[in-house]
């Protein structure tokens, strides 16, 4: 096990980028010209860097591969612990690529406070990457509910008439689910006496309390996807949200929690997992039928993509928890294809609005 891999350059390149825009002085056009480039050569870097991790991936092996750890609080067995396997990795390449993408498709759209958009946009990037990474339950939850905050203020500040509705709506709606599930995390803490997501995988947790866990963990990841019906603040995110954020939000954001029910739900609670398949099932077919003819009402194209975005991801929850091979590796090109697609969508009525 390595203490540093590229793993950590790609993680908080982003936050180089941040310091050197921090320092850049002179009258606003000149800033927001030094600010732009500054962030594209960054992003640009940082996404070089995660092609690299992807080339250098061992696809012969199943455990994680660009592992670092650096303990922090040995009593609790709290560590910086970083690492990629098969589902994660790219993931992180999409993260990486899509900032690229929203920097350039900001370029000439955002022109008020582009010094304070371009550090919100970074510092997101170094946020989701870490939450792709994260292999220690407290970090994956600081970086999880940390992206939470650029999203707030990119959506709030940048966003169009009603954005302070929907900046709140979205902030709300997250962070409630993420009380349980921090809950549940420091609950299994207790229980297994380590924070250690890889020792955490193979931890057989009693029965009864898998089921509090996994309804914790679902909580919060329900939000994320969104599945119907806590998928309510998403089109009024969507909607306020510049180009860039809807991009970010509907390309990488919406992942988080198909990656998470991946990652903890049917791996860490399997006997619970199993118990709510059906109650999983039943909530995406209605979100696939329900929001797909709601989407073909929709007069405003933002709204139109959303809805559509919740239809696609009931089709990610429906092969997550199918618990075989096609329907998980379906469900992990779905979500990868839907961050492109989605994300290209949002870029096309961008140029329209």
């Amino acid at each position: 096990m390595n203490n540093f891999s590229w793993l950590s350059v790609i993680t908080f390149a982003p936050l180089v980028g941040v310091f050197f825009i921090l320092l850049i002085r002179g009258d606003e056009e000149i800033t927001a010209r030094n600010a732009r480039g500054i962030a594209l050569w960054t992003s640009v870097v940082t996404f070089i860097v995660s092609l690299g991790i992807w080339i250098n991936f061992d696809n012969s092996s199943i455990g994680f591969q660009f592992v670092e750890k650096v303990v922090w609080v040995p009593s609790l067995d709290l560590a910086y612990h970083m690492g990629v396997d098969g589902i994660s990795v790219f993931f992180v390449i999409l993260s990486t690529l899509l900032t690229v993408v929203c920097i350039l498709a900001s370029w000439v759209a955002i022109t008020d406070r582009v010094k304070e958009f371009m550090i919100a946009f970074l510092v997101l990037e170094t946020l989701m990457v870490g939450m792709f990474s994260a292999l220690d339950l407290i970090l994956f939850y600081v970086f999880f509910e940390g992206v939470l905050i650029p999203m707030f203020i990119i959506i709030g500040v940048w966003g169009g008439p009603r954005r302070n509705y929907a900046a709140y709506k979205l902030f709300l709606y997250t962070l409630t689910g993420s009380v349980l599930m921090l809950i549940a995390i420091l609950t299994m803490m207790s229980h297994a006496g380590t924070s250690d997501m890889t020792i955490l995988l193979k931890f057989n947790f009693p029965a009864k309390l898998q089921t509090w866990l996994w309804l914790a963990f679902f909580a919060s990841f329900a939000v994320k996807v969104p599945m119907w019906p806590v998928h309510t603040w998403l089109p009024d995110a969507h909607v306020e949200a510049p180009t860039a954020g809807s991009v970010i939000l509907a390309g990488v954001l919406l992942k988080f929690g198909g990656y998470g029910f991946l990652r903890f739900s049917l791996p860490m609670f399997p006997l619970a997992s199993a118990d709510f398949t059906p109650f999983i099932f039943t909530l995406s077919v209605v979100a696939i039928i329900y929001t797909s003819l709601i989407a073909l009402a929709q007069e405003d194209m933002k709204k139109l993509i959303a809805y559509s975005s919740v239809a696609h991801m009931g089709f990610v929850t429906i092969g997550a928890f199918s618990a075989n091979f096609q329907g998980i590796e379906g469900a992990i090109i779905q979500m990868l294809s839907h961050g492109v697609v989605s994300a290209a969508l949002f870029l096309i009525v961008g140029v329209v609005y």
